[in-house]
């Protein structure tokens, strides 16, 4: 009985208390780099910080409306605090808040941080699961931790655009608050960390983002775009310097990602396709790992389309006519009119069948190919499940204008129209009929369009296409700056690159990088501006982490001034010019 006992009572103690994996081997470390990527989705933050998304509360100034606002509820709490730009205290479990997105940022951190410190164990020691590594196991724990390196760098450099101000040159740098740059497992029970400064932040970023690119490899996955990738590293290089100003290279990068490549054969095929029996197919379609277009895919918990149902905040009225229902330099003369609403607008026919819309748009529209969501039934019967959302988070699109922005500030205006020639040839059908007036780029087409509505006295509205650049003043540059010669195609850059990317919240670090001032209308008379490198271009870091000793952003006032889903094209119809 005593040898029972006491082998029970070994047994027992040698168990693990706790329920933490121990790595022992390679496929192990790839197995977690799996979860190594943010479950949370930064859209909802970034566009209801934006121009992208409007108050359909508010009143109405389009055409013939007169005034028409609706008393339509709010699908969160946190969302009337995110548009008013204030500090997010309400529904902060959602993963859409920025607590959400902070968590799942340092989560995935967490991971490449475990993987990277094991790699480390096993060079220093030579030895995995006590036999000495071979080439080809180096080979593949070198994209092991090519694959950590870019997950740390890249999840570091979402928090530092969400809850930082944009990057402004190494010397203002050096005195704006960071982000916590985590390079180690945490193995304390309260640690303490300190902010730094967003130049540190920077650096730290740029330095795991080199090592990322010495070691990433499109091999040893069996679905290389769920990864970070040859392509997807190279994108983001390119995002990460354009942020800089560094741009040679962005051109280095951008040209990269191609991997040789003529991009124009590598974009999306999905807007003249004739299969789409749901919405729900678009979205599937557009975010298909079959797209060559997509060069990464995240993949995240969200209920963010859920606000195009019928809720306060959407992409309506002025915001819809900047991006998805709006006019371009190329299809200015595509003219349609709302069936309902008798509303004449322009739009590049390719949207019309790929949109989908709640209460006959009048309470707004969205683009089902960057954001419809992927329901995850757990229990059919019930109807209950997760809410998921697909991300093509890096694509030839968004690195063919990241190529042209990066072209013109090098004085290569040919170089950069070329590439917004491709971008905008994507949207055109082989089937002349389908195209309805809109017609090949042409350089003389941005100067007259950019120009028109730059015009005050303009007769339509200009729907925030139009931007007053303050990227000199936002991020000081001896080599590089915005001059009259390129401003009309860095307006046409800025728009198609709010166009390529509605939706997915984006557009909010195009504005704090360019300096754009926007304003928020909220119920009937409330309007919110944001100025120009207002502190509020920082989203405040989560109550909770302030609680824990961090420190908050600055901050100043932040007083006001003064489920039916249908497609589009049932409502939109062609007018004659």
């Amino acid at each position: 009985m005593a040898l029972i006992g006491l082998s029970s009572c070994k047994d027992f103690l040698d168990t693990v208390p706790d329920t933490r994996v121990y790595l022992v081997n390679l496929d192990q470390l790839q197995q977690l780099l799996v979860t190594g990527y943010m479950d949370a989705n930064y859209a909802l933050v970034g566009e209801l910080s934006s121009d992208n998304v409007i108050d359909n509360n508010s009143p109405s100034n389009m055409a013939g409306s007169e005034g028409v606002r609706y008393h339509l509820g709010f699908y969160s709490q946190a969302d009337e605090q995110v548009y008013a730009w204030q500090d997010v205290d309400l529904d902060i479990s959602n993963s859409d808040t920025p607590s959400g997105i902070w968590n799942a940022c340092y989560g995935a951190i967490a991971v490449a941080n475990a993987v990277l410190e094991k790699t480390d164990e096993f060079e220093a020691t030579g030895m995995i699961e006590g036999e000495p590594i071979t080439p080809e196991q180096q080979a593949r724990m070198d994209a092991i931790k090519g694959e950590a390196y870019m997950i740390r760098a890249y999840h570091h450099f979402i928090l530092a655009q969400i809850f930082c101000m944009p990057y402004r040159g190494a010397t203002i740098s050096a005195t704006l608050p960071g982000i916590p740059y985590t390079t180690l497992p945490e193995k304390e029970l309260d640690p303490k960390y300190d902010r730094g400064t967003l130049e540190e932040t920077y650096n730290h970023i740029e330095e795991d983002l080199q090592l990322g690119l010495k070691y990433i490899t499109d091999e040893y996955y069996k679905v290389p775009k769920n990864h970070f990738n040859v392509a997807s590293s190279n994108s983001f290089a390119a995002r990460f310097y354009l942020m800089k100003r560094d741009y040679e290279k962005v051109v280095q990068y951008a040209t990269a990602a191609f991997k040789g490549n003529d991009p124009s054969t590598m974009l999306n095929d999905g807007w003249w396709q004739d299969d789409f029996y749901y919405i729900s197919d678009i979205g599937r379609y557009f975010t298909s790992i079959d797209r060559p277009c997509n060069f990464q895919l995240f993949t995240n918990y969200s209920t963010w389309w859920r606000r195009f149902l019928g809720y306060r905040f959407t992409c309506n009225r002025d915001a819809k006519r900047g991006t998805i229902q709006g006019p371009g330099p190329s299809w200015r003369r595509c003219q349609y009119q709302n069936s309902k609403t008798k509303e004449k607008f322009a739009m590049m026919p390719c949207f019309n069948g790929v949109c989908g819309s709640a209460g006959g748009q009048e309470y707004g529209a969205y683009f089902a190919g960057n954001c419809f969501e992927q329901f995850e039934y757990t229990d059919k019967i019930s109807g209950i499940g997760y809410c998921h959302e697909i991300r093509a988070e890096f694509t030839t699109e968004e690195t063919l204008l990241m190529r042209a922005e990066a072209n013109l500030f090098l004085g290569n205006i040919d170089a950069a129209f070329d590439d917004l020639y491709i971008w905008n040839q994507e949207h055109i059908s082989e089937d002349e009929s389908r195209n309805y007036n809109m017609v090949p780029l042409t350089k003389d087409q941005i100067l007259q369009f950019y120009s028109y509505y730059s015009d005050p006295d303009r007769s339509d509205p200009g729907y925030n296409i139009v931007m007053k650049f303050n990227i000199d003043e936002v991020c000081p540059s001896e080599k590089y700056h915005m001059t009259n010669e390129i401003e009309p195609y860095m307006q046409c850059v800025q728009h198609f690159r709010r166009i390529q990317q509605v939706h997915m919240g984006n557009r909010w670090f195009d504005i704090k990088r360019f300096g754009f001032s926007i304003k928020h209308t909220m119920g009937i008379s409330d309007v919110y501006t944001l100025e120009v490198l207002d502190p509020r271009y920082a989203i405040q870091i989560p109550d909770e982490v302030i609680g824990a000793g961090l420190t908050p952003n600055p901050r100043t006032t932040t007083k006001a001034e003064n489920s039916y889903v249908a497609i589009s094209s049932s409502e939109n119809v062609r007018v004659s010019n």
